[in-house]
């Protein structure tokens, strides 16, 4: 039976012990004894170590992996993998209008958005305790990946016309891909637009918040979320295109101050962050991670519509010991 997911959000905001809901997927290579390589190319893995993770921690939802390379290698871009790493894109496919009005929308389960998707459906019938959310990138952290992450800054006031025709295309694609989901049960979609943070308010509502309007309102229904995540250090001024793009969930990372974004947020919107997850989640240690984690819910957790979690993905190699330590520290909070 499917989830009425607007009255989870709901129920989170009423309910004083709220579950945390870290972006915490690739750590499971460690427990499987499989690499990043390993992993982003095989559905039934990924089915297993959210399986393992859901299985490992009280979390109030279950993410699939954050691998933002995967839509950019549909439309046909290179990509560097890794034993260790997150794969990365590189290069780009596109530097004139030309080489933008040629680009073709891929077919949903081009490259490995099939597998992908696979892998939700057979996770789908592992996690059934909790809400499963699958990660998407956004529009223009999706068109600047084909232009070239630093060019496509430019091109906004460069080239406009260009950024739009890429966006228009890659945008119908992401629909596509987010419905997709939907279809195999899943509760919603966790949309990463970081490179919008680097954004100025104007262009980040030009270039960014009127395509992810366009998606939510194409993809959200009361039984499919569409997560809102955005880890760059522009968000708090870019609030006004943010909040307003039609998401009831936000994502977001270490680099702004989680309680002054707090008081940006709607009363009816659950807003998640920003446990460092380089310096603390992989590079830190128990007692580091566990007093930052404390830090951030001593400062947050007067906002009814606060969830603690993590500032973004979590790293693979992330220690076990850090992640353990993120959650003691939540549950110690909540008793005190």
């Amino acid at each position: 039976m499917a989830r009425n997911m607007y009255k989870w959000v709901e129920d989170m905001i009423a309910s004083k012990d709220k579950k945390a809901l870290p972006v915490l997927s690739f750590p499971s290579i460690q427990k499987m004894g499989v690499t990043v390589n390993d992993i982003v190319h095989d559905s039934d893995k990924q089915a297993e170590g959210i399986k393992i993770i859901a299985d490992s921690f009280d979390t109030a939802a279950a993410v699939s992996y954050m691998d933002l390379s995967v839509e950019a290698e549909a439309f046909g871009s290179t990509i560097r993998f890794s034993d260790e790493d997150v794969p990365t894109v590189i290069g780009s496919i596109i530097s004139t209008m030309e080489e933008a009005e040629a680009l073709k929308v891929p077919e949903v389960g081009a490259g490995r958005t099939g597998d992908n998707i696979e892998s939700m459906k057979k996770a789908r019938e592992m996690v059934t305790d909790r809400p499963l959310f699958a990660g998407v990138i956004g529009p223009f952290s999706l068109a600047g990946r084909l232009m070239d992450v630093s060019e496509a800054m430019i091109y906004c006031y460069d080239d406009p016309d260009m950024v739009h025709e890429v966006l228009g295309k890659v945008t119908d694609f992401l629909i596509a891909y987010c419905n997709a989901y939907k279809e195999t049960g899943i509760d919603g979609v966790v949309v990463a637009e970081p490179l919008a943070g680097l954004l100025s308010e104007d262009l980040a509502e030009e270039f960014s918040a009127e395509y992810m309007k366009k998606i939510v309102q194409e993809v959200q229904t009361e039984n499919f979320l569409v997560v809102y995540h955005n880890c760059g250090n522009s968000t708090i001024r870019t609030i006004n295109t943010i909040v307003n793009n039609g998401c009831r969930l936000f994502h977001f990372g270490n680099a702004i101050n989680m309680a002054e974004m707090m008081s940006h947020i709607p009363a009816n919107c659950i807003a998640m962050g920003n446990v460092d997850p380089a310096s603390e989640f992989r590079n830190g240690t128990p007692d580091s991670i566990y007093k930052a984690t404390t830090e951030v819910l001593k400062e947050c957790s007067k906002f009814d519509n606060f969830v603690i979690s993590s500032g973004c993905d979590i790293p693979p190699t992330s220690p076990w010991e850090n992640i353990e330590a993120f959650f003691k520290a939540v549950s110690d909070f909540k008793a005190s």
